[in-house]
Order: structure tokens, then sequence, then C-alpha cells
């Protein structure tokens, strides 16, 4: 597996249209949410809002990095690393992510979790705390795989959510 992670540029249009068309035609909820907020087809605006450089009305500053299979030149998945831990951030984590239904279940999640907690590293982050629904046991894995402790669950909302630690070594 050959993949970066890569900030939006105009380079990476097409990708981005073609990884959204994908998501958009299979009718599921598009995560992370931070890729699903704005409107991709005025692709300026949306490049601009992807990343937060400062906090706004208890808002967190955030990255979001799109994950680029060099092999293949194409945008499998996507990842916001989220720069501190509120409480408002609690029940859903520093980093949230998801990948392109036709690439899951080929170990990419795992893989972009690992360079997304190098991504929380060089920002002095040395616990990441990362967050599920209790149904989506592939999101689990992955978490677990990179090396996950289930602190809890918690309900939010009528949903199971899965609270797990990671020590970013």
């Amino acid at each position: 597996m050959n993949i970066k992670l890569v900030k939006l540029t105009s380079q990476y249009k097409k990708h981005l249209f073609d990884l959204m068309g994908e998501w958009t035609s299979a009718d599921e909820k598009i995560m992370p949410t931070a890729i699903a907020i704005n409107d991709y087809h005025d692709f300026d605006n949306y490049r601009i809002h992807l990343c937060r450089d400062k906090e706004v009305n208890g808002i967190v500053p955030e990255t979001t990095y799109f994950c680029l299979d060099l092999d293949r030149d194409i945008f499998v998945g996507a990842v916001t690393v989220r720069h501190y831990l509120t409480e408002r951030l609690l029940n859903s984590g520093l980093i949230g992510d998801g990948i392109r239904p036709s690439e899951r279940r080929k170990g990419y999640a795992s893989a972009m979790i690992g360079l997304a907690l190098y991504e929380a590293k060089k920002l002095g982050i040395d616990k990441v705390l990362m967050c599920c629904d209790k149904r989506n046991v592939a999101s689990a894995r992955s978490i677990m795989n990179n090396g996950g402790i289930l602190e809890n669950e918690v309900e939010v909302n009528g949903i199971i959510k899965q609270r797990y630690w990671i020590d970013v070594d």
C-alpha cells in the first residue's frame, strides 16, 4: 500500500469530485463530516473551509487531509485531525475518518489513521481519543489496529458510541 495524506489543492480537484461523486451516489453518510459540510462543487470555497487554524464559537482548529493512493492516483478516503480535545469533543474524538465505499476492507482505514496519528504527534498531541458507533465493527477494528484501547461506551442521541484512547509514540 503506497499512500500519503495530502491537503486539498487545485491539482486534486478531479480526485475530490471522483471521491465525492462515488460517496454521493452510494447515498450514505460521508465521513469525516468536515468534507460534507460545504458544497464541493464550489471548489475554491470548499477548499478554504476544510482547515481551521483558530477556535471559532467553541469549534477547535482542525486540519483535513485526503488519503491519496499514489499507485492509482485516487483519493481513497479522508481524515480530520482536531488540534486539541475539549469537553464538546468527548464523544466524537480528535480524529475523524472515512473511506470511500469501493475502497473499504482493504486496510486503508488502519493505514490512514496511522498517518493521522503522526500528524497529531506533530501538533504535540500524545494521547488521541477516537470514537465510533458500536455497530461499526470495521471502524473499531481500524482504531484497535492503531493501539486503540476501549475506555467505555456512551449513548449519544440513541446511538451507542465507543470511546478509544491511543497513545501516540
